[in-house]
C-alpha cells in the first residue's frame, strides 16, 4: 500500500530560493511542498489552511526570527518537526536552536540531496545535523589537547579550567601537591606568562587560533 506523502512548510524570505525549492519537490514521491512563505507572521496566518509535518526555516527571517518562531510554530502542533537553515554553525546558535525545541539544523548551501537526506534523517531518526555542525559539535565537546604540553601537563590544565584547586587535583591524578605545583610551573614557563589567569587566556587564545585554521 503506497503511503501518503509528507508534508512540508518552507520559510525563507530569500526570493531566489523559493523557486529551488520548488524544483527540489518537483518530482519527490514522498514529500509535498504545501507552501513557501516569508516570515513566521505569514507562516502562523495560513497555518490553517496547511497543516505541515515537517517546516524547514530560515533562521535569520524579517520580524520573528526562525529560532524564536519555533514556540510559536509549535502552539499550532506541538508535534511538527523543524529543521532550522541557516549559513551559520557556530556552537552557540546551534545550541540555542535545538533549546528552543529544533529537530534539526542544516547549513547553506542546500542541494537537493542534502535537503531529503536532512528530511528522511527528521522522518526516520526524529532529528539531523548537517556533517559541519556534527564535527563542529563534537571538536567543543572533546578535550583540548594542546601539542606544547604533555600529556600530563594537558590533563592539569583540565583541571585548572574547571576551577580545581592544586589540592584537589593531586587528589584527582593520584600525585602531591608539589608534583601539581612543578608541572604547573613548566606549562607558566611553555606559555611565557605568570599567572593562572594568564594562562587559560593564552590557552584559550591558542585554542581558538587551532579551531580557526583547522
Amino acid at each position: 500500500m503506497k503511503t501518503l506523502p509528507l508534508k512540508v512548510i518552507v520559510i525563507d524570505d530569500d526570493k531566489n530560493m523559493h523557486a529551488k525549492y520548488q524544483g527540489f519537490f518537483f518530482d519527490s514521491e514522498e514529500y509535498e511542498l504545501l507552501g513557501i512563505y516569508d516570515s513566521i507572521g505569514e507562516t502562523l496566518l495560513h497555518y490553517r489552511k496547511r497543516t505541515p509535518d515537517i517546516i524547514l526555516s530560515e533562521v535569520s527571517l524579517p520580524g520573528i526570527s526562525g529560532i524564536l518562531g519555533i514556540e510559536q510554530l509549535r502552539k499550532k502542533d506541538a508535534s511538527v518537526k523543524i529543521i532550522m537553515i541557516s549559513t551559520k554553525s557556530d556552537f552557540d546558535l546551534v545550541k540555542k536552536a535545538f533549546k528552543n525545541g529544533a529537530n534539526g539544523y542544516l547549513t547553506k548551501p542546500i542541494t537537493r540531496a542534502r535537503l531529503f537526506h536532512a528530511l528522511n534523517s527528521v522522518k526516520q531518526d526524529g532529528a539531523a545535523l548537517s556533517y559541519d555542525v556534527a564535527k563542529k559539535l563534537i571538536s567543543t565537546f572533546q578535550k583540548k589537547r594542546y601539542m606544547l604540553l604533555s600529556k600530563r601537563e594537558n590533563q592539569i590544565v583540565d583541571y585548572l579550567s574547571q576551577g580545581a584547586t592544586y589540592k584537589s587535583i593531586a587528589e584527582k591524578l593520584f600525585v602531591t601537591t608539589s608534583t601539581v605545583n612543578f608541572h604547573i610551573q613548566n606549562i607558566y614557563l611553555k606559555l611565557n606568562v605568570n599567572s593562572k589567569s594568564e594562562a587559560l587566556e593564552k590557552l584559550r587564545l591558542l585554542d581558538t587560533n587551532q579551531r580557526k585554521y583547522a
